[in-house]
């Protein structure tokens, strides 16, 4: 299998401000996301669009900072398990991408990566840290 789209995931400054502003737009955000840290809305077709703020970013990336200019989002692809996520992080930094985060197993129970594509917006490589054995 080959990495799939699963999440499209925003920083934002202010969550109690984003919240807001995307329910407008029909997304539907659980009550109280307004004052969480991350937040999520299934979108149509079972995709997820994520807010997280820059402290929650700046958590597990401290060398992260806003950008002055250009996009402040991510795209996420889920990968059939651990190993597919080092896989693909390798075989596109031997290619020639830039690899912003090395693979890693993340207190959140995932195996991570982040890769930049050729504009410099983060594409986020993840799975759960241990493949189920239902799938």
């Amino acid at each position: 299998m080959s990495p799939r789209f699963d999440a499209i995931g925003l920083i934002v400054t202010d969550m109690a401000a984003s919240v807001p502003f995307y329910r407008r737009l029909g997304f539907a955000f659980p009550d109280g996301s307004e004052q969480q840290p991350h937040a999520e809305a299934r979108l149509p077709g079972g995709a997820r669009l994520m807010l997280d703020t820059e402290e929650t970013v700046r958590s597990f990336h401290p060398g992260w900072r806003a950008p002055t200019k250009g996009p402040r989002s991510a795209l996420a692809l889920l990968c059939d398990g651990p190993a597919e996520v080092d896989t693909v992080y390798e075989e596109l930094t031997g290619a020639g991408y830039h690899g912003e985060l090395k693979p890693w197993d993340t207190a959140w129970g995932q195996r991570y990566a982040v890769v930049h594509d050729p504009d410099g917006n983060a594409v986020d490589l993840f799975a759960p840290a241990e493949a189920s054995s239902a799938e």
